[in-house]
Parts: C-alpha cells; sequence; structure tokens
C-alpha cells in the first residue's frame, strides 16, 4: 500500500516507523528539515519538504496514486485542508487528526465526509477512552476491543500470586482441545518474545493475550492480582482528557478534580456540576494528602507536564491507591516511568498512532 503522511512530529514518526516495518510503501511530508532527516533515520520512507497544504507539494509526493493520506500536522486546520486536497487530488483514503469534539458530532462528521475526509480522529478523546477502560478492567495495563468486541486483547504484568508463573505456555500441542484465550507475545528485559513451544511464564512478564469475550475474566484473574472495584477517583490536570474523563464518569463514580489553575478551576466546576473541583498544586504532597489522596482507589494524572504526572503518580502509589494511571507524552520519559511502578502509562500520540 502507498501511504503518504502529513506531519514528520512524534505522531507522523511512530505512525511511519510503525507502517514501514509491515512493507507499505512511505513518503513522509514536512517542512522542517530537521524533522524530515530524524523520520528518515527511524524508518525506510521517502521525504518531501515542504507544506502539505498546497497543490505543488502534494503533487510532488505522487498524492493521486497514494491509497492512504494521513494529515497528523501539529495545526488541525492544516490537517483538515490537506486531507481534503490530498482526497480531491486522487488518494483513495483520506483521513485527519483533529483537536476539536464537535466536529465529531453526527451531523459535523457528515459534512466532513462530503468534504472528501473519510476518517477523523481526536487524540485526546482516543486517550480518555483508554483511561476510561482501564478503569473498569483495573488488573490490566492495556484492553483493546476487536472483531467487533468478539475478541480483546489483553495486556497485564504477571505479579508473583500468578498462577502462571512458572507453568508452561498452552496451545502447541495437537490433541489440545480449542483455547478460549491465548497468549500472542510476551515482554520481558525490554525483549519482545513470541512464545513457542516451550516458553515458561515468568513473575514480572508483561503478557499480551488474545481472548473470547466470555474468557476476559478469567484472563484477567492469572493477573495474580485482584480486580479493584473502583469508587472514589482523583484526576490530576484539567485538560481535555480530564474533562472527557470526568464527563463520562462522574455520574458513577465519586471524582476529585486537582488543577493548580485558578480561573481554570472555576471553569471546571461550571462545567461537571458532579465533579468536585480543587484548586491546588498537584506536586504539593501535603495538600494532596489533605484532600484524600491516600482514600482513593484509582489515581490519574494528565496534566500538561510528563514531569509533574510522574511525580505525582508516584506519590499516589507510595500512599497506596491501587490503580495509578498518568500520561508520559515525552516518550524518552516511559521506559523510566515503567520502572518505577506506575501501573499504566499513556501516551495519546502512541495510542492513536
Amino acid at each position: 500500500m502507498k501511504i503518504i503522511i502529513a506531519g514528520a512530529g512524534e505522531m507522523g514518526s511512530h505512525l511511519a516507523k510503525m507502517l514501514s516495518g509491515n512493507g507499505h510503501d512511505i513518503t513522509v511530508i514536512d517542512s522542517d528539515q530537521k524533522l524530515l532527516a530524524d523520520v528518515g533515520n527511524l524508518a525506510d520512507v521517502i521525504t518531501v519538504e515542504g507544506d502539505s497544504t498546497t497543490f505543488a507539494v502534494l503533487r510532488r509526493a505522487s498524492v493521486r496514486k497514494c491509497d492512504l493520506f494521513i494529515a497528523v500536522n501539529h495545526e488541525e486546520n492544516d490537517n483538515v485542508v490537506a486531507a481534503m486536497l490530498a482526497k480531491q487530488l486522487g488518494a483513495r483514503k483520506s483521513i485527519a487528526r483533529i483537536d476539536n469534539n464537535e466536529y465529531l458530532e453526527p451531523n459535523n462528521k457528515e459534512m466532513f465526509i462530503e468534504m472528501g475526509i473519510d476518517y477523523l480522529f481526536y487524540p485526546e478523546k482516543v486517550a480518555a477512552s483508554e483511561v476510561i477502560n482501564l478503569l473498569g478492567h483495573t488488573s490490566t495495563t492495556e484492553y483493546v476491543d476487536f472483531s467487533s468486541g468478539k475478541l480483546s486483547l489483553v495486556v497485564f504484568r504477571l505479579e508473583p500470586a500468578s498462577p502462571l508463573v512458572g507453568q508452561p505456555l498452552a496451545g502447541f500441542g495437537d490433541g489440545e482441545a480449542p483455547l478460549s484465550y491465548r497468549t500472542v507475545a510476551i515482554s520481558r528485559d525490554g525483549r519482545t518474545i513470541i512464545p513457542r513451544r516451550g516458553e515458561l511464564f515468568a513473575e514480572g512478564d508483561m503478557i499480551y493475550v488474545i481472548a473470547r469475550q466470555d474468557a476476559v475474566r478469567e484472563v484477567m484473574d492469572l493477573s495474580g492480582r485482584s480486580n479493584i472495584r473502583i469508587k472514589n477517583l482523583m484526576i490530576l490536570g484539567g485538560s481535555r482528557i480530564a474533562i472527557r474523563i470526568a464527563t463520562e464518569l462522574q455520574d458513577e463514580l465519586n471524582i476529585k478534580l486537582v488543577d493548580y489553575n485558578a480561573d481554570k478551576a472555576y471553569r471546571l466546576a461550571e462545567m461537571l456540576d458532579k465533579t468536585l473541583i480543587i484548586n491546588e498544586d498537584g506536586r504539593n504532597t501535603e495538600a494532596m494528602l489533605e484532600e484524600g489522596l491516600a482514600n482513593m482507589d484509582a489515581f490519574v494524572a494528565v496534566t500538561g507536564r510528563s514531569e509533574t504526572n510522574i511525580l505525582a503518580a508516584m506519590l499516589a502509589k507510595r500512599m497506596g491507591v491501587k490503580k495509578v494511571i498518568a500520561e508520559v507524552e515525552n516518550l524518552n520519559y516511559i521506559n523510566l516511568a515503567e520502572s518505577i511502578g506506575i501501573d499504566t502509562i499513556i501516551n495519546k500520540k502512541l495510542i492513536t498512532a
């Protein structure tokens, strides 16, 4: 497949790396020569320097021959214009990253389809959905539905109490009964292992399991960690991700949302009538304890700063919060955050890609 990616930022680079590894013919467009050089070092791609909202640059990238055009520039308007022009110039499918949930409302979405944009995606909405899903499956670190919900990918770390530790993987013998779930990958000591006959599970393994819907509960019980019922949730940061999480869950959970900006806190209080808004600095340990951090079932840190999210998540973990999720947008910090015991790291660029 010939794929053109407009935008060589973190999301565009990650997409290029993922897709080029699957044998696709990838072209990346960006006006920043350094970003193009960086993505060229990461993946086997063709780079085109220029503005993806201009006819000349799109023609130079051979957009009329492309099967899929993906616009992931920093500016929403650039993505909409680039995706629209690409479709008009002959791209078979055209998709665009947006930063406005209003565009995804059914009536508005139809307008974009009429303009030629096949699909719109909003990273903050994708990330919020991921967090909401994780809060519903608290023994997992990742949970994704496939095949219209018939199958699920469940990802979790094997705790010392897991019955799988030291056991061989099942499902390799011809005479074995069909399994309702299957381990498809293991991450161990920074390596990815594709399971084979004779492989043993080890404590600390991050395992990736595909399961039928009727077996998901059984699979999660194998992690060795009990599933926690979330009743009290604290969210740090009044970001768009935080607002979506609170909006979706405030009817079901007791939610406290903490933000250091007083003006934003007042606006959030008007928007989220069933969420308790607290104007405090999440880095202030004493203030967070006074607000009941130690009594929370779950803590989600989604400020705009990866460092703040990591530090706050570490504090929550130390205070005994059972489920801790932190947004880490700086890719260099992800391994660090995972190594210090934070339950789940989310990165909206990687989730969306």
